[in-house]
Order: structure tokens, then C-alpha cells, then sequence
């Protein structure tokens, strides 16, 4: 089988940011090549233009390909012949830099890969919706653990109703690395991530709740209708929240619950959720992705493992393997799995064929806008002391 039928060939990756001392552009560098149908080509890594020049050679990007800016990328890749330009460009900067970003790179029609959260704010979320809808560009977002193979084994078996009606989602996803004030010291990415000038309105649950929340829409696929919401600063003179709780009404009558901490001590990047439904219920965490527990009340409680190959698995976890069971495979498998999902939207496009852009297997701009809601309502509902407010957005999509 050839290599993104039917291009028949490699998809031309440019990414921004991911220079000297960033953790989350060689995620993406590494990601998007994995199952190698991608090369990075391209990038403006930095938004210091030198310190742009001097990170490409560590992404092996030839010096005339290293740009200053989005700016100068998007200008000079569009003029080149369309056989050689980029086909996508990989978001993986700061939280405020987003949608310019993303809205320069979509405007000139070129896909976009971008990091969570999507953008700022609520209004620059739908902004950047409506140039997607309007430019046609595919458009993911990288809520990375939506890849994982038994996260996708789960959706199919609860879409399917294997687990009944589903009545209650416990969601978490607990750090400890901020429980001191390493932004005081020289450590980028604390910096960057508690200064409420780069990060929005939110810390800890824009930067980790965000995804606790996701994994549980994806998962079930309920839609919300109220949130409550408290968020606390524990760590004295930070400006933005390092703990937080919410509970989530959702349409159906269930509840959710979400929890996110970066003051835990000994906590590395425990993510994990337990799903509650009237035929059974399932409980999965990142730190041990491999395996999923299924209970049943009067049943022997059941260890689901990754393996491609068993009975067992349903067409979404196996197709999402790469290797048979034993094998580890986690983080890079698993964001690599949204790049892929990406990719085939990505050649139906350059193809001239139609694609889907709303029910995706990937996190897409609906989700992106979604995630922005979540944030803006649990700040404000916090700042009211817990108010019951609205949670579905216009957007949100099963």
C-alpha cells in the first residue's frame, strides 16, 4: 500500500515553536513522523528569528527554510511551487501565541495541527472556528490522550452501549511539579504557564482540567448542560489557580465530576477516569495506559489489555496498535495516533474529495472551541462561588 493514498506520498510538516527549551515541539517533531508518512520541512521555532535559525538544524530543517516568523512562513511557503510547499503546520507554542498562529496558517489554507488550549479565549475560539468553516483547512487539536488505544476501545464500547446508559464520569489528573514557585527561578515552561498574560484566565485547569474534561466527553460522548466550579491558588503569590473541582450536570441526568492539581506531592501525570453505567462501568489511567478495568457487579473484574490480535477488542482500540500486546506503547503512540487520524482527512482533502469535519476520530476545532467554553465557565462559576452555569456550547458535537 502506498504511502497517504492517493498522494502516494509524504505529507510536508512545518511547526511552530518547538525551539531550544521547549518539552512540547519535539513531542510533535517525533509524533507526526512515527508511522512515517509525515517530514518536517519547515518551521519558525521561535519568535526570536535567531534563536529560530539556530534550533532548525536539531529538526534537521535546511537554514532557507527556517523562518522568523509565522508570518514570513506562511508568505514564502504559499509562493513556492505546490509540489514542494507545506501541507501543514504544527502549533506548539504558548497558550496566547495560538491564534494568530492558527488563523494565519488556516487563512492561507493550510492544516493545522494545534496544541491545547486552542486559543486565549472563549471569543478568539470562535473566531478561529469560523475561519476553519470558511477556509476548509482540516484542523485538529492535540488532546493527545484521545489517541490512546484502550480510550478508543472504550468510546466504541460505550457508543455502542456495552456499559448501558452512562449515570456518572470521575475524572482527574493530578501533578505536583508547581507545588513550590518554580516560575520565581528560570524555568520556562512554570513561567510561561502560571503568567496569566501566556496562559488565559485559567492555570492549572487550562493547562491539565482541559483534558480531564475532554476524556470524558470523548469517551461517552454525553453532552453537558450545567457546571459548578471551584478553583483555588494554594501556592502564595501565584496569580493563577494550581487546584481546582468542578461538577458537570450533564443532558442526559448524569454527573461528572473533574479535578485537577499541580500541588500533589509525588504526582507525576496521573490522569485517570473511572465511567459508570447501568450494565457495567470502566476505569482507565494514563501512568498505566496498557490496561482497563471492566466490573460488573456478580463478574470477575476484567484487566483488558492492549493486544491488537484478541477477541476482545473492538475495531477502534485494534486499529489504533501498532505493536502486539506486551509491547508498551504510550505518549508518542498515542499523540502520534491524532496525527494519523489528521492525515487521512488531510489527503481526502488534497485530493478534492469531501471529508468529515465535525464527528472526527481527532479532536477538532469544535472541540478546541468547547475546551475554551470549559475554562471561561469554570473561572467565572468559581469567581461566583460555585454558580450553577451554562456548559453546552453551540458547537459541542457527540
Amino acid at each position: 500500500m502506498a504511502i497517504n493514498e492517493p498522494l502516494n506520498r509524504k505529507l510536508r510538516m512545518a511547526l511552530v515553536g518547538g525551539g531550544q527549551g521547549s518539552f512540547i515541539g519535539a513531542v510533535h517533531a517525533t509524533a507526526a513522523v512515527l508511522d512515517n508518512r509525515a517530514a518536517l520541512v519547515a518551521g519558525a521555532l521561535s519568535s526570536n528569528p535567531e534563536r529560530s535559525k539556530a534550533s532548525a538544524p536539531d529538526y534537521d530543517i535546511a537554514d532557507d527554510r527556517a523562518y522568523g516568523s509565522v508570518h514570513e512562513l506562511v508568505e514564502k511557503e504559499s509562493a513556492m511551487p505546490e509540489d514542494q510547499r507545506v501541507d501543514f503546520v504544527s502549533v506548539a507554542t504558548p497558550n496566547h501565541t495560538h491564534f494568530e498562529i492558527a488563523k494565519t496558517a488556516a487563512e492561507a489554507g493550510f492544516n493545522v495541527i494545534c496544541d491545547k488550549p486552542m486559543t486565549f479565549d472563549l471569543a478568539q475560539a470562535e473566531e478561529l472556528g469560523q475561519v476553519v468553516d470558511s477556509s476548509g483547512v482540516v484542523f485538529a487539536v492535540s488532546h493527545n490522550y484521545t489517541g490512546y488505544p484502550l480510550v478508543r476501545q472504550a468510546r466504541e464500547m460505550i457508543l455502542s452501549g456495552e456499559l448501558g446508559e452512562i449515570q456518572a464520569i470521575r475524572s482527574s489528573y493530578i501533578q505536583g511539579w508547581l507545588r513550590t514557585r518554580l516560575e520565581d527561578g528560570d524555568h520556562k515552561q512554570a513561567a510561561w504557564r502560571t503568567d496569566p498574560t501566556k496562559s488565559g484566565a485559567a492555570g492549572c485547569f487550562g493547562d491539565i482540567a482541559t483534558h480531564a474534561y475532554n476524556l470524558g466527553r470523548y469517551m461517552t460522548g454525553l453532552l453537558p448542560a450545567e457546571i459548578s466550579c471551584h478553583l483555588r491558588t494554594f501556592e502564595e503569590g501565584r496569580a493563577l489557580d494550581d487546584y481546582g473541582t468542578a461538577v458537570v450536570k450533564m443532558e442526559n441526568g448524569g454527573l461528572g465530576t473533574v479535578t485537577a492539581s499541580q500541588i500533589s506531592h509525588g504526582r507525576e501525570n496521573d490522569l485517570s477516569i473511572e465511567i459508570d453505567g447501568t450494565k457495567g462501568s470502566l476505569k482507565w489511567r494514563q501512568e498505566n495506559p496498557n490496561e482497563m478495568m471492566v466490573r460488573q457487579n456478580g463478574e470477575p473484574h476484567k484487566i483488558y489489555t492492549r493486544d491488537p490480535n484478541a477477541p476482545f477488542m473492538n475495531q477502534s482500540g485494534a486499529s489504533a496498535c501498532r505493536l502486539p500486546s506486551g509491547h508498551p506503547e504510550a505518549f508518542f503512540e498515542a499523540f502520534a495516533n491524532v496525527y494519523r487520524s489528521a492525515y487521512d482527512a488531510m489527503c481526502q482533502r488534497a485530493s478534492g474529495s469531501e471529508f468529515e469535519k465535525t464527528d472526527t476520530v481527532y479532536p477538532n476545532v469544535n472541540d478546541g472551541i468547547e475546551g475554551m467554553y470549559f475554562i471561561q465557565q469554570c473561572v467565572a462559576s468559581s469567581e461566583q462561588d460555585g454558580a450553577w452555569l451554562p456548559l453546552k456550547h453551540d458547537r459541542a458535537r457527540r
